[in-house]
């Protein structure tokens, strides 16, 4: 009896992580709408210079309400090429350095879980490497409404909203043409604010799960399943799986809400600024956005 008992026990828990790896596995992709979504070369242009009216003419859109999407959605797809090229806010122009990288990008839930899926082909490069153990890393961040920047006069903006993730690029931070300090990271300078930042290391094949408050940190979240990736001819894919709900300084997703979504890509070892981002975007949980994760 004690022996049954055992196998009992043994077959009871298999089947229990069974049930718990089934409710962790990623959709089918092939079911999954994808949508195309460019991330592009931004040089150096913090929120700083976001906000300045008299450099960025976008300035005045921002300071009504309106969202970057509202000027430049149209124009993204060559939206990099002057600053990967030196003609426009870049002082250090990387050779061979892509203006910018088509993503298809899919996402769903099963009520657990959100599954994130970026998808794109190998651009050329070539250039010196600055991470050298990785030859790509992709982020993104989620924030909900209401963190704040200030434009030269003082008006306030809600840049989570408008802007994805500019709020947290400062012209003070490091490998920025106007750094003071090497170890200065991302930020957000709106007290108790933050982003929740998710990273996946090629090196590795694995993520990180972190924020960006008053200095960003790559690890300490809660919601974080996994992360994987891989390279097939060229063509890249990562997936990340992520509980709708975590811990501190995890953004609480629920159906039929609405949160704040941008990415980036670190391509051909790149590090710091010198990645690819998107603009900001809508992330909808059973709700129509900009990139919706319908449950599966």
């Amino acid at each position: 009896m004690h022996k049954q008992s055992i196998a009992f026990s043994m077959l009871a828990l298999v089947a229990a992580l069974g049930a718990g790896s089934a409710l962790a596995a990623a959709p089918d992709w092939g079911k999954v709408p994808a949508k195309k979504m460019h991330v592009f070369y931004p040089g150096a242009s913090p929120v700083e210079w976001i906000m300045n009216g008299v450099e960025h003419s976008g300035a005045k859109g921002l300071r009504k309400g309106e969202a970057c999407t509202a000027c430049h959605e149209e124009e993204i797809a060559t939206f990099g090429q002057k600053m990967s090229s030196g003609e426009k806010i870049e002082p250090k122009p990387i050779k061979g350095k892509a203006p910018g990288i088509p993503v298809n990008v899919q996402a769903a839930n099963d009520g657990t879980n959100l599954y994130l899926r970026f998808s794109w082909k190998q651009p050329a490069g070539g250039a010196a490497k600055m991470d050298a153990d990785n030859q790509v890393k992709v982020a993104f961040m989620l924030a909900n409404d209401g963190i704040m920047a200030k434009d030269a006069k003082g008006k306030e903006v809600d840049m989570s909203k408008a802007g994805g993730c500019w709020a947290t690029c400062h012209e003070d931070s490091r490998t920025m043409p106007n750094a003071k300090d090497d170890k200065k990271t991302k930020y957000v300078a709106d007290a108790g604010k933050f982003y929740d930042l998710l990273q996946w290391q090629s090196k590795a094949n694995k993520g990180t799960d972190g924020q960006v408050s008053d200095k960003r940190t790559m690890e300490g979240g809660k919601a974080l399943v996994e992360a994987k990736g891989e390279n097939k001819g060229g063509e890249w894919s990562v997936v990340f799986t992520r509980k709708l709900t975590g811990g501190d300084g995890d953004i609480a997703l629920a159906s039929g809400k609405l949160y704040n979504f941008g990415f980036a890509i670190h391509d051909d070892h790149t590090a710091g600024r010198f990645h690819h981002v998107s603009l900001g975007y809508t992330l909808g949980i059973d709700t129509k956005g900009d990139l919706t994760a319908a449950k599966q």
